[in-house]
């Protein structure tokens, strides 16, 4: 049976109500927040339908993980003029040039190759990308990232880019129900750009932290993030 648009406008309607109430309670309960996050509506499954909905009840961030999907979509909807898009899957150095021809906030740096790539293709298309570095936190094989030793190191590197904003850092924490190994790799991420801050010129202070999807997101809020990446939760009652 298909649900109607009415019904879908008004499960998303209380789907996303329910989010933001409770990213503003872990906001109360957080001692490095004063604002609410960005929340970053995660459109990788979502139908055509389910967006023009969160489009009409305000939401105004939006995260894809494909590229080519990125790009698309960003066309259909370009007639609403204050749409954010983020690019919050990992990206190949190939397929870097239409999200920077895009004007996407790219999530996903994780090697100073595909740093160096978009600043050659941002400064040929005479554009500035704003984005974040991933750090691979949890030191997770099957994810990609820079090891926070690493990073740390080299951070310097990022004074000299023209064409990039590096804006802050983004983690993933582990697939577990363990509630402190997830704070704990949000806390260590949070440090991390505290110590990364200490090496870099006040321009360049890294102020978002990219942090926290649909099951963890309350977490990540209580340990300072400053953008939230939520996807499945927005669309319960819809999918099987």
């Amino acid at each position: 049976m298909m649900t109607s648009s009415s019904n879908i406008m008004e499960i998303i309607r209380r789907n996303l109500l329910d989010i933001q109430q409770r990213m503003q309670a872990a906001v109360v309960r957080s001692e490095f927040r004063i604002n609410i996050p960005k929340l970053i509506a995660v459109t990788k499954y979502a139908e055509p339908e389910w967006i023009e909905a969160l489009v009409e009840l305000g939401c105004r961030n939006f995260g894809e993980s494909r590229p080519q999907q990125l790009a698309q979509r960003k066309v259909w909807l370009a007639e609403v003029k204050d749409l954010n898009w983020h690019q919050i899957g990992h990206l190949q150095r190939n397929k870097v040039r239409p999200v920077v021809e895009s004007g996407a906030w790219i999530h996903s740096i994780d090697s100073w190759r595909l740093l160096d790539r978009i600043e050659e293709i941002s400064a040929e298309l005479q554009l500035t990308t704003p984005l974040l570095l991933q750090i691979n936190i949890s030191g997770e094989e099957q994810k990609s990232g820079f090891a926070p030793e690493d990073f740390l190191e080299e951070v310097e590197r990022i004074k000299s880019l023209n064409h990039c904003r590096v804006l802050g850092l983004m983690t993933m924490a582990p697939d577990t129900e363990d509630e402190n190994i997830i704070r704990n790799v949000f806390r260590e991420l949070r440090i991390l750009r505290d110590q990364a801050r200490q090496k870099l010129p006040a321009e360049l202070q890294l102020p978002e932290l990219s942090m926290g999807m649909s099951g963890d997101f309350e977490i990540a809020i209580e340990e300072g993030a400053t953008m939230v990446r939520v996807g499945s939760k927005l669309y319960r009652g819809l999918t099987s």
